[in-house]
């Protein structure tokens, strides 16, 4: 489990491919002391994607992606020099500051627009209508792996404000409208519309 309090931003620095098939292993570079404590196996989550650690180094570390992993979210068009979002795995009585987040990510949206609102930037973005129903006004949604507070939704787009130091920390500080991002809803929303198609 994560809280969406990214702690960390990596760089891919390699992609090499694996096998015969279509899974990827990804060499991350990061500052030293973010893997400090790091165990093999750990979980980090990478813009969103809970990922296990299959190699540490000083100033990097490798996760395998699997083709299911690389079709479902935004990972399968990652290319070298990328800024990734990263947070290591939360631990009973570490502070939660953002919302539980599971790092399984349910799809893909597309930054719609970024448009200054005082000091901060109000982003807005599209998602696939399946999604759309778990996202809503006041209830948190994680971006890339960031927790978020949704403002507003109108059909399949929804809102929400990146203050400066949000951008200056993440990758935020780097998205364009037209560029898409991994979206992981909140997880009872997930669970109540599950139930109500059941009662259905």
């Amino acid at each position: 489990m994560f809280t969406g309090i990214v702690t960390g931003l990596g760089t891919l620095r390699e992609v090499l491919p694996m096998g015969a098939g279509q899974d990827m292993r990804l060499v991350i570079g990061v500052a030293p002391d973010f893997l400090r404590g790091a165990e093999l196996g750990c979980s980090i989550a990478c813009s969103g994607i809970c990922l296990t650690a299959v190699e540490l180094h000083a100033d990097s570390f490798s996760v395998d992606a699997s083709a299911e992993t690389l079709s479902r979210t935004t990972m399968g068009s990652w290319r070298e020099g990328r800024r990734i979002n990263l947070e290591r795995s939360l631990r009973l009585g570490d502070e939660l500051g953002g919302h539980l987040v599971s790092g399984h990510v349910d799809g893909v949206a597309e930054v719609v627009s970024n448009n200054p609102e005082n000091a901060s930037v109000r982003w807005r973005f599209r998602v696939p209508e399946a999604l759309a129903r778990h996202i809503a006004p006041k209830g948190s949604v994680a971006l890339d792996g960031v927790s978020l507070t949704v403002n507003e939704v109108d059909g399949c787009e929804f809102g929400v404000n990146i203050i400066p130091h949000t951008a200056a920390i993440t990758s935020f500080g780097t998205l364009q409208p037209g560029d898409r991002v991994n979206v992981e809803t909140d997880t009872l929303a997930r669970y109540v519309s599950r139930l109500l198609e059941f009662r259905a």
